[in-house]
């Protein structure tokens, strides 16, 4: 990742990182004292307009995940049989970014790229860990938040899939259809 550091604004960075900890659409499990410590362990990062910070299938990634605290982020993926990426979604303000690459070390599963230029909040895995060992309830906190977080995904997802399981169905039904009725009325074959 080579983002640059923030502007020499860095209070008023945090003050915004730790109110949008414990916005309702983001870590609702966090006070906003708790969310201040938590912010302590976070380094602020500016990211320029069309910056691609975490790339897909990125297996030598540090881990880490970022606080969008301004600007947009464009979430991209390759998908089966495509060569350009398909945009998943646009995170602004309030947003977490990359936390499943704070959490395991597996390769990325998107690709990150700012939009717009981005300030954001950067926590990495070294410092979650010093995160923990210093307020363990803090920590622990911030990780179910984290994982309820992943869950929602995990829940979009798979109804995401049962839509398409559908979608297919249907169109497999259709396809059936129309190739059983040209069958009956395509003329007999020559002798």
């Amino acid at each position: 990742m080579t983002p640059t550091p923030a502007p020499a604004d860095s209070d008023a960075a945090f003050e915004r990182a730790a109110e949008l900890l414990t916005a309702p659409s983001a870590l609702v499990h966090l006070a906003l004292d708790e969310a201040r410590v938590v912010v302590s362990y976070m380094t602020p990062r500016f990211i320029a307009a069309d910056t691609t910070f975490i790339r897909e299938g990125d297996a030598n990634d540090e881990g880490f995940m970022a606080l969008v605290l301004d600007g947009e982020v464009v979430v991209e993926s390759i998908t089966v049989s495509r060569t350009e990426p398909l945009t998943i979604k646009v995170l602004g303000p309030g947003s977490l970014v990359g936390e499943v690459g704070l959490v395991d070390k597996e390769p990325r599963s998107a690709s990150c790229t700012a939009s717009t230029d981005v300030l954001c909040a950067i926590l990495t895995r070294d410092a979650l860990q010093a995160l923990i060992e210093a307020s363990p309830a803090i920590g622990a906190k911030l990780l179910l938040a984290i994982a309820a977080n992943l869950a929602e995904r995990l829940r979009d997802n798979a109804r995401k899939l049962r839509l398409y399981v559908k979608l297919a169905k249907t169109m497999h039904q259709e396809l059936e259809y129309y190739t059983v009725a040209a069958l009956k009325t395509a003329p007999p074959p020559k002798a």
